[in-house]
């Protein structure tokens, strides 16, 4: 095998790995030899190395199988030289290394989360159109972007869906979207190999950066101190970062203060828990593509809106379950019906069924707002208490399916017009006090985790 060898097999590539992919991690790839069934290629870094080392090997490796090339392993080296050094010369200056493209270690994008797959609600409309923003280019309006909340509400579907878009309109951008602990993964690993300088200048050439789950640095030190003059290197050069979490930045726990005020300078935006509307919207849009993979399997009235309505907390789990659904239905040639989904999704709807207790929430709110549950349902009358037994009565008459009678005797035995009371007066407040909105909102969010 010689260097025009590999040039021909690995445009075979494209198709598995996709074109960003290609280009990025692939297309720079340059053969050195084969001994001993070992093929050896050079990269420019070992960040690069070590990326297609996992990401790709086994896809190159099985290529050069396939074309009857005698290796059974591959290996990636940085030469000893600069690989500019011994490139053809070129009729334009060469760029400074820290603009090769091929230096850029982000994660591989799902091809699957893009802008028209990502259906709008009113949880999400306003990050939606925060995203759709930042995808146009141009100008930073807004840095960083900062995405926020619980599992499988839209959080990577709309940072994938950025750099798909920003790649579409312009392809020379360099848009590095990776996970926070693939940051940490990189910073130890430079540590280690005394490879910080080139660390440093990879992460701060990008035009767009994008950290998914940056909850995963806090406690983190070194890491986030790297990760603090990432960002305001790159702030400094006006470049876009866009950054998600599972919660706001001032919740997160151990993140420094500095990081967070620095979070906190951008657009800041939560994604709310589904509403039953954009839930069946996204189960409509699903059967679509389902249907194309799985045949035209019919669909009986009422399934959908079922499944609407009993998974409720996490997007992903719902569609999870439709794919099982459609995929069983192939497998047995029968109609999805209410009673097939039943049967064929038990162990999900058991799950989604989990009830909230009233004294969870008691316990919730009393951590919440830092006082002794038995001052909770004790008889202090005191507004620091208070408000949170109104607000934890409130819980539990939209949490629990308790009557307003059980809801009393379970905060010392008050008659069920107190518990009224208390009730109506949180909702009331909730449309006047931003506070106790958000307050309502994070504890309904724990609680139905």
């Amino acid at each position: 095998m010689n260097k025009d060898a590999w040039g021909n097999l690995r445009d075979e590539l494209v198709e598995t790995v996709g074109k960003n992919n290609f280009v990025n991690w692939i297309e720079p790839l340059e053969f050195s030899r084969l001994e001993n069934g070992v093929a050896t290629f050079l990269v420019p870094t070992h960040f690069m190395g070590d990326w297609v080392q996992r990401n790709f090997g086994e896809n190159i490796l099985r290529l050069l199988a396939a074309a009857k090339h005698p290796v059974s392993r591959v290996q990636f080296s940085v030469p000893h030289m600069p690989r500019k050094a011994a490139a053809a010369p070129r009729t334009q200056p060469s760029p400074a290394p820290q603009n090769e493209d091929c230096d850029l270690p982000g994660a591989p994008l799902d091809q699957r989360f893009t802008f028209d797959k990502f259906v709008v609600g009113k949880p999400n409309e306003l990050a939606h159109a925060a995203a759709r923003r930042v995808a146009e280019g141009g100008d930073v309006t807004f840095n960083p972007l900062f995405l926020y909340g619980g599992v499988g509400l839209g959080k990577t579907h709309l940072m994938h869906a950025i750099a798909h878009e920003l790649q579409k309109q312009s392809p020379n951008l360099k848009v590095v979207y990776l996970s926070a602990e693939q940051f940490m993964y990189r910073f130890v690993q430079a540590l280690r190999e005394k490879q910080m300088m080139d660390f440093k200048q990879i992460f701060r050439s990008v035009d767009i950066l994008m950290v998914d789950d940056v909850q995963f640095i806090a406690g983190k030190d070194s890491t986030q101190e790297e990760f603090f003059h990432t960002f305001n290197a790159l702030v400094d050069q006006n470049k876009q970062i866009i950054i998600s979490a599972d919660r706001a930045p001032g919740e997160i726990k151990q993140l420094e203060e500095r990081i967070k005020s620095r979070l906190q300078s951008g657009l800041v935006v939560d994604l709310h828990p589904t509403d039953y509307e954009l839930r069946l919207g996204i189960l409509q849009q699903k059967v679509e593509l389902h249907r194309e993979k799985y045949g035209n399997l019919a669909v009986a009235n009422g399934v959908l809106e079922f499944l609407a309505h009993r998974i409720s907390n996490n997007v992903r789990v719902l569609e999870g379950a439709l794919m099982r659904l459609f995929a069983f239905a192939s497998l047995v040639g029968k109609e999805i019906t209410l009673d097939l989904t039943q049967d064929c999704l038990a162990d999900i709807l058991r799950e989604a069924d989990r009830k909230v207790t009233i004294d969870e929430i008691q316990r919730k709110v009393s951590e919440h707002y830092n006082i002794r549950l038995s001052d909770l349902i004790g008889p202090r009358r005191v507004r620091t208490i208070a408000r949170p037994r109104q607000v934890a009565m409130w819980l539990a008459k939209q949490l629990t399916s308790r009557s307003l009678p059980e809801i009393g005797r379970r905060f010392g035995g008050r008659d069920h017009t107190t518990v009224m009371h208390g009730v109506r007066r949180i909702e009331e407040l909730k449309t006047q006090d931003s506070q106790i909105a958000e307050d309502l909102e994070l504890l309904r969010r724990a609680l139905e985790a």
